[in-house]
């Protein structure tokens, strides 16, 4: 936190918290959304937004025909908050509770994450995904750096780092990019064809699949997989979204050889029906699965 606002209840505090973050990372924030949000009257809704214009005036300007505060270029955070908690925020909801303070009962660890995206970085892309805009950026892949326009409309996780999807003007077709490599991102004011370039022309997005993960025949003591993933008769089924499919099944260490090939003590799920991977774009990250084999 860089200005000390400890005048203020903790309740205002993660108003004024949860304003900061729609203006960062969605570019702008109304009146009622905080009142939606907080089940608050429309005019502390105001006084909340006028506190936090007091304390950051260079941060938002107000239109008046769209009846919104947005983002200003000369942005800087009020608050500081962790990459992983805003992470968590964008992909499950903004999180109940101030970000400053954590209020669990019970201790509780997670691994540590390598290679969290830069949040000036992020804030720019969650942006440009809110907003259905184009995003200019400087990609640094393993073939060296290029300059792209994307229309980014999802963040994915893949259980090591945070992708971006979206359609790439450049190849001309939906791609992921790694955010961590993205620089200097800007958003373009500029036209969008959502037939084409958006959410719902991505097949990867719209494909759902049903994996059905079973105990691993060549490993030991089923009984104990069945009681580790919950699994119902002995399978553990799961629809998700085409484009996650690789990402879960490699984070999971799904052996999807049709033969169950795949040996180490990791491999203790087997996915019995590989052949949903034909058509997934990224199934070529499942462990053991090569496309010729699902044919």
């Amino acid at each position: 936190m860089t200005k000390d606002i400890t005048d203020h209840s903790q309740a205002q505090q993660e108003r004024l918290a949860y304003i900061e973050l729609n203006l960062w990372f969605l570019g702008q924030i109304r009146r009622q959304t905080l009142v939606k949000r907080f089940q608050i009257k429309a005019a502390s809704a105001t006084r909340d937004l006028a506190l936090y214009s007091s304390l950051n005036p260079d941060n938002l300007s107000y239109d008046l025909s769209a009846k919104t505060f947005f983002i200003s270029p000369s942005f800087k955070p009020m608050y500081s908050f962790s990459t992983q908690r805003v992470m968590t925020w964008l992909a499950q909801g903004f999180a109940d509770g101030f970000p400053g303070v954590w209020s669990a009962g019970v201790p509780a660890l997670q691994p540590a994450r390598l290679g969290n995206p830069h949040l000036d970085t992020l804030g720019v892309v969650t942006r440009a995904i809110f907003q259905r805009q184009p995003l200019r950026i400087r990609y640094q892949s393993l073939n060296g750096e290029s300059e792209r326009v994307i229309v980014p409309h999802v963040l994915v996780d893949n259980g090591l780092r945070w992708h971006v999807r979206g359609f790439d003007r450049k190849t001309q077709g939906f791609r992921d990019f790694v955010v961590t490599r993205i620089i200097a991102p800007e958003i373009l004011d500029a036209h969008v064809r959502e037939d084409r370039e958006g959410r719902e022309a991505d097949s990867q997005w719209n494909h759902q699949v049903t994996l059905e993960m079973v105990h691993h025949p060549d490993q030991p003591r089923p009984e104990v997989t069945h009681l580790d993933y919950g699994m119902q008769d002995g399978v553990l089924k799961m629809t998700v979204k085409a484009l996650t499919a690789g990402y879960t099944l490699r984070q999971w260490s799904v052996d999807c050889s049709p033969d169950h090939r795949l040996r180490g003590h990791e491999y203790r799920l087997w996915l019995r029906n590989h052949e949903v991977l034909k058509g997934v774009h990224n199934a070529l990250l499942a462990p053991g699965f090569t496309e010729c084999e699902s044919e």
